[in-house]
């Protein structure tokens, strides 16, 4: 038999034993708690290493696509100027009335196709002169315009979106030196008359 404490009185042993269970749930109590905690904060570390791990992945994506878009805009850009010179040919072969039968069937073909890949033809008499779509290779002087115009295209030029492949080559006019300065007949015979009649004024007086 376990011997009770001397001084021990009855009931002394059912406090004791309510006491150390008390002290034994604080103690489980305030180790779950803990235990909760950690289990907390390890969750916010792995919920913000997926987020980052999602953020780099999605980065990535976009810049393989970005890559990609960019590496097929090249490869076309290429094959579309290498094709640029067969377009001149159809070009000059259409001005001569020689594009006809099942030629003119293949060269509208690849005129359609060209086109769809985003080759875009420009330069067009009469425009005004842009010397960063436009070469001149002619220059002379106009009374029929007021601006540097292109008065004959003598190559169209290419364009894939924003992108120049080459200017269109042009025979630039200017506006004749001193035509707008120059004062028109009508008006000279005005001031004439207009000086006759104050020196006939003057004359009477």
């Amino acid at each position: 038999m376990t011997e009770k404490p001397q001084g021990a009185e009855p009931g002394d042993d059912s406090a004791a034993e309510e006491a150390v269970i008390a002290a034994a749930e604080e103690a489980a109590a305030s180790g779950g708690a803990d235990e909760l905690a950690a289990a907390k904060r390890e969750l916010a570390e792995r919920t913000g290493d997926l987020q980052r791990l999602q953020a780099e992945y999605q980065n990535y994506r976009k810049r393989v696509e970005r890559d990609r878009m960019t590496v097929r805009e090249i490869a076309v850009s290429n094959i579309l100027e290498s094709l640029i010179p067969v377009l001149d040919d159809i070009g000059r072969a259409r001005e001569h009335g020689e594009v006809t039968g099942g030629f003119k069937s293949v060269s509208d073909n690849l005129e359609t196709v060209v086109a769809k890949l985003g080759l875009q033809q420009f330069g067009k008499e009469g425009e005004p002169f842009d010397p960063t779509m436009h070469e001149a290779l002619m220059h002379s002087y106009s009374s029929d315009v007021t601006e540097d115009t292109c008065v004959q295209i003598l190559q169209p030029g290419y364009r894939i979106g924003e992108r120049i492949i080459r200017p269109a080559m042009v025979a630039v006019a200017e506006p004749q030196p001193g035509a707008q300065t120059t004062a028109a007949p009508d008006d000279a015979d005005k001031a004439a008359d207009g000086d006759a009649d104050k020196a006939d004024g003057g004359a009477e007086s």
